[in-house]
């Protein structure tokens, strides 16, 4: 077929709103949410609220480049965070909803800076989404995984009406 499956890693606030979604999304292949770059190896949704751990919460995503590029999920993340926020989205406010793209390859965070660059035109205060290369994702406890699908009415800083009826599966 020709379909280029990619994975990226964003860190956007709470994992509960950021996967589900993206999850919504035509083009992505599949959705988790987990723990990523921080000091530590399996860290647990504990470790992270008894700041024993400098995880961000994150969603890892896979997705099909042919139907959806890298700058476009880019574009859904800035639809929804405020990118010149340091640790807090919405109400939520600590290390681990900080803001964040972590990449695999360097060909990523080519796209990545070159889109936070031209971004950076629109907003007077400094972009502070942190840009770094994957360096460990550990997968949430199975209870967080879907949590919105679970919990229709769970709580989540992320506006789902910020995606067009064309870009919905």
């Amino acid at each position: 077929m020709g379909n280029k499956i990619k994975k990226i890693i964003l860190a956007g606030g709470c994992f509960w709103g950021v996967e589900e979604y993206y999850r919504r999304l035509k083009g992505i292949v599949s959705t988790t949410v987990g723990y990523a770059n921080g000091n530590s190896v399996a860290p647990s949704y504990e470790d992270l609220v008894n700041h024993r751990v400098t995880h961000s919460e994150a969603c890892e995503i896979y997705y099909d480049e042919s139907i959806i590029s890298l700058k476009t999920i880019l574009e859904h993340m800035f639809r929804f965070i405020d990118p010149t926020s340091i640790n807090k989205q919405g109400g939520d406010i600590g290390m681990q909803y900080r803001t964040g793209v972590y990449y695999l390859d360097e060909e990523d965070k080519k796209i990545i800076d070159e889109f936070i660059t031209e971004k950076q035109k629109s907003y007077d205060a400094k972009i502070v989404v942190e840009v770094e290369k994957e360096d460990g994702y550990y997968l949430a406890e199975q209870y967080h995984q879907d949590y919105l699908q679970k919990n229709p009415q769970g709580y989540c800083h992320v506006n789902m009406g910020l995606i067009k009826k064309d870009e919905l599966k």
